[in-house]
């Protein structure tokens, strides 16, 4: 695989580049799939191979930004137990469904979902809420609690593509929160989902090891850039660019896997 991998510095290239860049985007606003999930395909990975390779990529960003964000004090583990658990077994239970579903439907079905997602993150509203605490703790938000993540992580394990961007905008309509402390639960949530994912896959025997750790190495590096960056400017700036690439992918991927 590492030999595969180094014989053509153009997918090497092609890897890392997209790796920061989604590594990035992801730390900021959510969605760094949109960006990783389509190139592995177009690397010619079979679908369920590149969701699992994803997942390992992905854990190397979202362990980065989060705690980042927990550094930051955006994020509190104590409050959120409930999103946790919810989050490991929806993602399992979607990773398994996932495995379930054939190959070539598969691929047909995907650029559906990116698209969906992207043109979701792009019409999603930010809330302007300027308050850094963390909602009220009560029966009503730990019924949201599991809810959101077990929904949440269902669709990370069973597809994954713009799941923190899901995250970020769901807590901003369900708690109110800050749109910082927002993407600090998105991050952490979306780590546990994708370690959790990634373990199923690899249990499965559906990682390629060398394209994941190329491309994940690279998302360390763009996550810690992003999530400092987020937490001084915020996501705004980021939404223009990210959407414009993502569509661009979507299109190239949708037209190699219906024509």
């Amino acid at each position: 695989m590492i030999i595969e991998l180094f014989s053509d510095p153009n997918l090497l290239l092609t890897l890392i580049s997209i790796g920061f860049i989604a590594g990035f985007i992801d730390a900021i606003a959510g969605g760094g799939g949109l960006l990783t999930v389509p190139v592995l395909l177009t690397a010619g990975l079979p679908p369920h191979i590149a969701l699992g390779t994803n997942k390992l990529s992905a854990c190397f960003g979202s362990l980065t930004a989060s705690y980042t964000f927990y550094r930051k004090r955006l994020f509190s583990p104590s409050f959120w137990v409930v999103a946790a658990v919810a989050t490991c077994f929806g993602a399992i239970i979607g990773t398994l469904v996932v495995n379930l579903i054939n190959a070539e439907m598969l691929n047909k079905i995907l650029p559906i979902v990116i698209l969906c997602c992207a043109l979701y993150t792009l019409f999603s509203k930010i809330s302007k809420s300027d308050s850094f605490e963390s909602p009220q703790k009560n029966k009503a938000s730990n019924i949201k609690q599991g809810l959101q993540g077990f929904i949440l992580g269902f669709y990370d394990g069973a597809a994954g593509p713009g799941t923190g961007a899901f995250w970020t905008t769901s807590s901003l309509a369900l708690y109110k929160m800050n749109i910082l402390l927002s993407s600090g639960l998105a991050r952490s949530m979306n780590f546990i989902s994708n370690f959790v994912s990634l373990i199923t896959f690899m249990i499965l025997g559906q990682v390629h090891f060398a394209y994941g750790i190329a491309m994940g190495v690279f998302m360390l590096v763009g996550s810690w850039i992003g999530a400092h960056s987020a937490i001084r400017f915020g996501a705004k700036f980021i939404r223009p660019v990210f959407i414009t690439v993502v569509l661009i992918i979507t299109i190239n991927l949708a037209y190699h896997a219906w024509f």
